[in-house]
């Protein structure tokens, strides 16, 4: 798996994706029963609200070798904040759209 992952810009201050790189290392969370190698292509968030940028973003990590695209938990699940994006959705759905089925896509890390 050549994995990128979109976190977002507003916990950057808060969160600098250890937990993330720590299951992705360990095969816990969304990637627990991955068996094949994991290699990290690139670790950037979203641009900011309302995740217009989510798209590119994925665009550039697909371009780099990216075959998977996974959104943080700070996506999704607002951690550490407590706040989940009201975008997330509406993001996922844009870069699964464009990008087609031959990227997978991970709705979360941990």
């Amino acid at each position: 798996m050549k994995l990128g992952v979109i976190r977002c810009m507003q916990t950057e201050d808060y969160c600098p994706g250890t937990a993330d790189f720590k299951v992705i290392k360990n095969r816990k969370g969304a990637f627990e029963g991955v068996e094949e190698d994991i290699e990290i292509i690139g670790f950037i968030n979203c641009g900011g609200c309302p995740g217009k940028k989510g798209v590119l973003r994925a665009r550039e990590l697909v371009k780099r070798g990216a075959d998977t695209i996974a959104f943080a938990s700070c996506i999704q699940k607002g951690t550490p904040i407590g706040y989940p994006c009201p975008f997330a959705k509406k993001m996922r759905d844009l870069v699964a759209n464009d990008l087609g089925d031959d990227v997978r896509i991970i709705d979360y890390t941990h």
